[in-house]
């Protein structure tokens, strides 16, 4: 069994070159089953763990996100990045506080992103929120990466040049790692690489075909896929429960 400090130099060492796929887990079940089908990393998301406590996406409280990180770093040995959200907090005091919280979980990578649950965070004060998030890291353990995520898609007309600027000020701020969920266009995935090189960038897929090896070849180090695989596998359950009611006399 490895330890918290050889998942964490496994997980930094994933990001120095090359690419690799970091599938969404939900609970200890999908866990398992992806580590035993070879993926290098894994990590949570908001969406299935909150749907795996029968909550929606956005209702999952500060205590039961870290229950759920405890819980997915304890089920295999693969380092662990964790959908961290909004990090539960606004002001920058609070996101340090929260943070330091979710790296005592065991987590390799922590992401916060700069959606308030209504709204973006000024472009000051998001700025401030990832220097928080990464002076609480470097107080507990530096080897934890932190990931700056730009909520580019919660707004329809973002240009993909605002949340370019922002993703640069969060790389200059501390963030080890880049993700801008909702920036599809290859072209500006890669002005995006290129804006902040040498730090990675993260795209989550929801497709799962050769527009991954297509994103691996212009310069994405990682891809997530969200919730899709909670999705997939809660699609499939309600729909064989249906069709089982459906028998009931």
């Amino acid at each position: 069994m490895p330890t918290t400090a050889e998942k964490r130099a496994k997980f930094r060492q994933l990001h120095e070159s090359g690419f690799f796929l970091i599938p969404n887990a939900w609970d200890g079940g999908s866990a398992v089953r992806l580590a035993a089908l070879g993926f290098k990393a894994l990590a949570s998301t908001s969406a299935g763990a909150a749907w795996a406590i029968g909550k929606d996406d956005g209702e999952l409280s500060l205590d039961e996100a870290l229950a759920h990180l405890r819980m997915l770093v304890a089920a295999t040995d693969l380092p662990v990045n964790a959908d961290f959200e909004n990090a539960f907090a606004d002001a920058p005091g609070d996101v340090a506080a929260n943070v330091a919280l979710a790296v005592d979980t065991g987590v390799a990578g922590i992401s916060v992103e700069d959606w308030s649950g209504g709204a973006l965070y000024d472009h000051g004060l998001a700025v401030e929120r990832i220097a928080a998030a990464r002076a609480a890291i470097d107080g507990k353990d530096p080897a934890v990466m932190l990931i700056g995520r730009q909520e580019h898609f919660r707004l329809a007309d973002m240009p993909p040049a605002e949340s370019i600027a922002r993703a640069v000020a969060y790389a200059e701020a501390g963030a080890d790692c880049i993700f801008v969920p909702g920036m599809n266009d290859h072209g500006a995935i890669a002005e995006l690489i290129a804006a902040v090189a040498p730090k990675p960038v993260n795209v989550v897929v929801h497709a799962y075909d050769e527009t991954i090896t297509k994103l691996a070849e212009i310069g994405v180090r990682r891809c997530s896929v969200g919730g899709s695989l909670a999705k997939t596998a809660y699609d499939a359950f309600d729909a064989a429960a249906r069709t089982l009611r459906d028998y009931e006399p």
